[in-house]
């Protein structure tokens, strides 16, 4: 196999000291980054700060390219982010932007540069199990693990990527940073969405709903009775107390997004709990698939915060999964993923809830 290596790298300090660790290893790295996201003032998205990227690889004394990707991106992230409010579902977009843009496009540069394999600076693991399938298993440090939006990630896509952070912490790879002086070793790390950087998401997708963009509508309760209105769904999600702009004398939360009839279902907090749920759009890692019918157990984390929950995966039909748990689980949203691990960590598969 070559030790030619395709790092993507964002700009950022993960990605710098995972080409830094590649080149020590003796790989002969390449760095790359797309291009996949310009703002109306001109500016990069987090995810592709091409003039830090370019700077580290020169430090590192690596070949270095960026590339355009702004088409890929708008057509399988951007616009089904935007419908995906629009309809009244909450969306994971780097979950597609993983799977259909950077993944796609890192292979696509690899074999042009005849590069075999790809590394980037998440933190997670690529392991090859005994049955011979590849899947991610989450980081060491619980606080990184990045694995939940990563699960649509094919075999081939897999079998070919290297993630050199998945044993570190955040500490020990600024510490590694800092040590060999990496230009972006104080960098601070971004916290929000790459193209909505100011977390406004709801004027994101009043500028690019074009004229699909729901108006005002009805706050009811559960059985339909009007509560109020509000300014239009787009500006809520599951789950959500704040910022409802209406006052019941009580706690209320968003429990229901009704997109057909334009309105927001709201009610206490026992609204928001499940102890089941539907999802779509399956991937399975571990295994190659799961026989309808057939379950499993796992470990499922429905956000990518959440500590996860105990429940039986069960195949109902040729698309789709229902997760029964031990318990209940808070606020599952249409849209967002569901990501099932096994007792060692590892991904067995994963779907979007609807």
């Amino acid at each position: 196999m070559s030790k030619r290596i395709i790092v993507g790298m964002s700009g950022g300090v993960d990605s710098a000291v995972a080409a830094l660790l590649l080149k020590q290893a003796g790989y002969e790295v390449i760095g790359v980054t797309l291009r996949t996201w310009e703002s109306g003032d001109g500016s990069e998205s987090r995810c592709c700060e091409i003039d830090d990227a370019r700077d580290t690889a020169r430090y590192l004394g690596i070949e270095y390219y960026a590339f355009n990707c702004l088409s890929d991106f708008r057509r399988h992230v951007v616009s089904p982010f935007v419908d995906a409010y629009l309809h009244g579902r909450t969306p994971n977009p780097c979950v597609n932007c993983n799977r259909f843009v950077k993944w796609e496009r890192m292979m696509y540069y690899a074999n042009v540069l005849q590069a075999d394999t790809i590394a980037t600076g998440h933190y997670a693991s690529v392991v090859r199990l005994d049955n011979g399938r590849f899947t991610l298993q989450k980081a060491d440090c619980a606080q990184k693990d990045q694995t939940y939006m990563l699960w649509r990630l094919t075999q081939e896509q897999l079998s070919r990527t290297l993630m050199p952070l998945g044993r570190l912490t955040k500490e020990e790879v600024r510490s590694i940073a800092e040590q060999a002086g990496l230009p972006v070793a104080d960098k601070p790390d971004s916290q929000e969405i790459c193209f909505v950087p100011d977390g406004s998401y709801a004027d994101f997708i009043a500028d690019n709903a074009g004229d699909s963009l729901p108006g005002e509508g009805n706050f009811v309760d559960e059985w339909g009775n009007i509560l109020g209105r509000h300014k239009g769904i787009i500006h809520y999600t599951i789950g959500q107390r704040k910022g409802l702009g209406i006052a019941l004398g009580e706690p209320t939360y968003v429990s229901e997004i009704r997109a057909g009839s334009n309105e927001v279902v709201l009610g206490k907090a026992e609204c928001l709990l499940r102890s089941e749920i539907f999802c779509r759009n399956l991937n399975f890692v571990c295994i190659a698939d799961l026989p309808i019918g057939k379950s499993i157990t796992a470990n499922v984390k429905i956000r990518y915060h959440d500590g996860g929950s105990n429940g039986t995966v069960t195949r109902t039909g040729e698309e789709t999964v229902r997760i029964a748990f031990e318990g209940k689980v808070r606020a599952p949203a249409p849209g967002q993923s569901a990501v099932f691990y096994d007792q060692t960590g590892c991904i067995l598969g994963g779907g979007e809830i609807f």
